[in-house]
C-alpha cells in the first residue's frame, strides 16, 4: 500500500528535525568557540541545581592534550568555583603553577539551570571575554533550539502513530470542535 502525502510529509518532517543532534552540535560549539578566542582548548560545564558540584560535558583538546588541560580541570579546583560563580570565570596564565590560562562565561539558557562555555590556553583580556560571552549567548541559543526541535520530533511520532484520516468517519464536512 503506497504512502499517502501526509505520511510521507510527516516522515520527512520528523527526519528533517532529527537531522541535528546535542552531542554533536555541542562538539561543534566547542570547536568554535575555540576558534574564536585562537586557542585549541574549549568546551562545556554543567552545574548541579543546588550549585554544589560542576562537572565537564564537553572538553575539546588538541591531539596529545599539549597543555594537560584535561588533568587541570579535574584537579585544580576551576570546576568547584565554577560551581558557586554567577559570572564568568577568569584565571590569568602561569605556566610556572601549571595554569594554562583560563575563561569560562555563563550560558543564557532557560533549560539548563547553569552552565558555562569554557576556553583555555593563554593569556585572556577583555575582548576575549566579550567575543566569549556573545558566542555563549548563541550556543545556548542553540542548544535550547536544538532541544526544542528534538521534543517536537518526539510529539511528530506521537502524531505519526495515530491514524491520520480515520476510515470510520463518515463522508461530509467534518463535525465542529466546539458546541455551537
Amino acid at each position: 500500500m503506497p504512502l499517502d502525502r501526509a505520511e510521507v510529509a510527516m516522515r520527512e518532517l520528523v527526519s528533517s528535525f532529527t537531522c541535528l543532534e546535542s552531542s554533536r552540535l555541542m562538539d561543534s560549539l566547542a570547536r568554535a568557540a575555540a576558534a574564536v578566542v585562537r586557542v585549541g582548548y574549549a568546551g562545556f560545564v554543567r552545574v548541579d541545581p543546588l550549585r554544589e558540584e560542576a562537572c565537564a560535558v564537553v572538553t575539546h583538546v588538541p591531539p596529545g592534550d599539549p597543555l594537560r588541560v584535561r588533568l587541570w580541570l579535574a584537579e585544580c579546583g576551576v570546576l568547584k568555583e565554577l560551581a558557586v560563580s554567577r559570572g564568568p570565570v577568569l584565571l590569568a596564565c602561569d605556566r610556572s603553577v601549571g595554569t594554562p590560562g583560563f575563561l569560562a562565561t555563563p550560558l543564557a539558557t532557560v533549560t539548563c539551570d547553569h552552565a558555562f562555555l569554557w576556553a583555555a590556553g593563554r593569556a585572556f583580556d577583555d575582548r576575549d571575554e566579550h567575543l566569549l560571552g556573545r558566542f555563549a549567548i548563541a550556543a545556548g541559543r542553540a542548544l535550547e533550539a536544538s532541544n526544542g526541535l528534538e521534543a517536537a520530533a518526539r510529539l511528530l511520532r506521537g502524531v505519526q502513530s495515530l491514524p491520520l484520516f480515520p476510515q470510520t468517519l463518515p463522508p461530509g464536512p467534518p463535525p465542529p470542535l466546539l458546541p455551537a
